[in-house]
């Protein structure tokens, strides 16, 4: 461990932590999370609103987009017009959040692939770049084969990037410091959500992982941001606090 510290610029909020009080008061939630010390934003879900609405509010409250939260059915439906509300939003990556059910074999995740490098490269003309999510399942072994790697090995890295969920990686089974050493530079974003003892979710620096082992190599993986996630939180804005407060004291 080093004194290096995340840079301020790179401490977000994933907003899917805060759906509750974003459908009550979308701006107000953003001029509150600014106040807190969050500098950027993910997008999941708009509530109602348009992507220049959001934008606005963000603007209004001194917060940067940087992603958005995108459907996978979107691959097919209208991708011309998600990457342009990305770009509306201020946004530089488009995520897609999860595969169906139905791709979570080992031929689904090459079908997957295939459809990320196409409208990877669609993203990549639009000025964006495209960016897969996991969950603790994709890093189900089939055949001796890890479902994850399929799309790092068979999707060009110019085409793929991805946001890593720490807390899924290690609930899969793995290692996020390896992967960072692993594929380096495929790594942009972050969701950097904890583990209670009891394999639930934890406030980041409440909980059981080892931020400060998987950042000493997120230089590697390429990372810029650092997204706070927190799936159920009991007090959303207690949530928010602790783990701002958290990413700005850690030392790795």
């Amino acid at each position: 461990m080093s004194d290096r510290t995340i840079p301020a610029d790179g401490i977000g909020m994933h907003l899917y932590t805060m759906r509750d009080v974003l459908k009550e008061d979308y701006p107000g939630t953003l001029q509150r999370l600014a106040g807190i010390g969050y500098r950027t934003v993910g997008v999941s879900g708009r509530f109602g609103h348009s992507a220049a609405d959001i934008r606005r509010f963000a603007d209004d409250a001194g917060l940067k987009i940087v992603l958005e939260h995108v459907g996978y059915p979107r691959l097919t439906d209208d991708w011309d017009g998600a990457l342009d509300d990305v770009r509306t939003l201020g946004g530089q990556w488009i995520v897609v959040p999860s595969l169906p059910a139905e791709l979570r074999t080992p031929d689904g995740f090459r079908e997957a692939a295939a459809a990320f490098n196409k409208a990877g490269e669609t993203a990549r003309q639009a000025g964006l770049k495209l960016l897969f999510h996991n969950h603790g399942h994709d890093f189900d072994e089939v055949d001796g084969q890890v479902l994850f790697d399929i799309l790092l090995d068979e999707v060009e890295p110019e085409l793929l990037g991805f946001e890593l969920d720490l807390y899924w990686v290690v609930n899969g089974g793995k290692d996020p410091a390896g992967y960072f050493q692993r594929h380096p530079g495929r790594f942009p974003a972050l969701h950097v959500k904890d583990m209670a003892a009891d394999g639930s979710w934890e406030d980041v620096g409440a909980g059981t992982l080892d931020f400060p082992a998987m950042f000493a190599h997120a230089e590697s993986g390429g990372v810029e941001q650092w997204l706070v996630e927190h799936d159920a939180p009991a007090d959303p804005w207690a949530s928010a606090v602790t783990s701002c407060q958290a990413l700005a004291n850690m030392r790795y």
